[in-house]
């Protein structure tokens, strides 16, 4: 695996913005080693590129955070301009802010204060803080008063962010790595679990994501939100591979949850309600989850659905009882 991070003179991306820290970093004789190549000047791109190019051929992979919508396509427009094949295409792509969001985000608001930077993960997951980090936004600025001046004091703090991105994000990709090897069991958190769960039945694991989300709904830190979350995935996931049964006992459970949020209950009503009319044969029981419907809050469409669920319902169950009278 080779892992890139950019320093860049921008964040607009297109052909004028330009790479001027390629930071790589990859695992060799059981350490991880950093090499990092710095654009002195703008005429030196060409020689930048064909150094990174030599790097890449020594790997199968390339690890990146974010880099499926910044970092990649931008290099790959630099080599492009300069009429140079890119070394990453149909090279193996894993952008670790994906696996990261589902793993370690707590929450919407989580991710909206910064849960999701390298600089955050790095301190939440492993209780190091940086100490003079410089800011992203000071980047650039830092670089272009390089070129005018020629003094590089600067520019330290931006090797040495570069630097502690490719450190965190292989440090990422090791945990997310050996979580998912060892199993749901590993997890060590709700929402880590529930992370666990979503990449398992993106791989097609389908046990291994029922195990994952069972143990989020279980977990002592989980809250009611999390527990809701985390069944209506498993009997999503059940549903679809037509375990029916699995499915239903999910969403009783949802039902049973305290302060769970209201559009998850109306889910698991309807589904309780369509599973032991069509399913079960049940037809009171599922006037009764039918009837839980209507106390919910509802668009007008779903509430005359729901209406017109009751009155079949209502139909069949005046006929079942014709025909007991007919039989007696």
């Amino acid at each position: 695996m080779l892992f890139v991070d950019l320093e860049t003179t921008g964040l607009a991306g297109g052909a004028g913005t330009y790479a001027f820290l390629v930071g790589c970093a990859w695992y060799e004789a059981g350490c991880l080693r950093v090499r990092q190549f710095f654009l002195a000047n703008f005429g030196a791109e060409r020689v930048l590129l064909e150094a990174v190019a030599a790097t890449a051929d020594i790997c199968g992979a390339v690890v990146t955070y974010n880099g499926k919508s910044f970092d990649l396509p931008l290099i790959d427009t630099r080599f492009q301009l300069h009429r140079l094949e890119t070394p990453f295409a149909g090279m193996p792509h894993v952008d670790m802010l994906h696996p990261a969001r589902r793993l370690w985000r707590r929450d919407e608001a989580d991710a909206r204060e910064g849960g999701a930077r390298l600089s955050t993960l790095e301190q939440n997951l492993c209780g190091h803080v940086r100490e003079g980090d410089v800011p992203g936004f000071e980047i650039p600025s830092r670089y272009f008063q390089f070129v005018r001046t020629g003094d590089a004091r600067g520019m330290e703090a931006v090797l040495e962010h570069n630097r502690l991105d490719l450190v965190s994000l292989a440090m990422l990709t090791a945990r997310a790595s050996q979580l998912l090897e060892d199993g749901p069991a590993a997890a060590h958190t709700a929402r880590e679990a529930l992370g666990m769960g979503r990449l398992y039945e993106r791989a097609g694991m389908s046990d291994d994501a029922r195990a994952a989300y069972a143990r989020s709904a279980e977990c002592g830190d989980a809250d009611s939100a999390t527990r809701a979350e985390a069944w209506r995935a498993y009997a999503v996931l059940s549903r679809r591979e037509r375990r029916f049964d699995e499915a239903a006992t999910a969403w009783r459970r949802i039902l049973n949850l305290r302060r769970c949020p209201e559009a998850v209950l109306r889910e698991a009503s309807e589904a309780l309600a369509v599973h032991h009319e069509h399913r079960v044969r049940d037809l009171n029981a599922a006037r009764t989850f039918a009837l839980q419907l209507l106390t919910l809050q509802s668009t007008r469409s779903r509430h005359e659905a729901t209406q017109h669920r009751l009155a079949r319902l209502d139909r069949k169950l005046s006929d079942a009882s014709a025909v007991t009278a007919a039989l007696f």
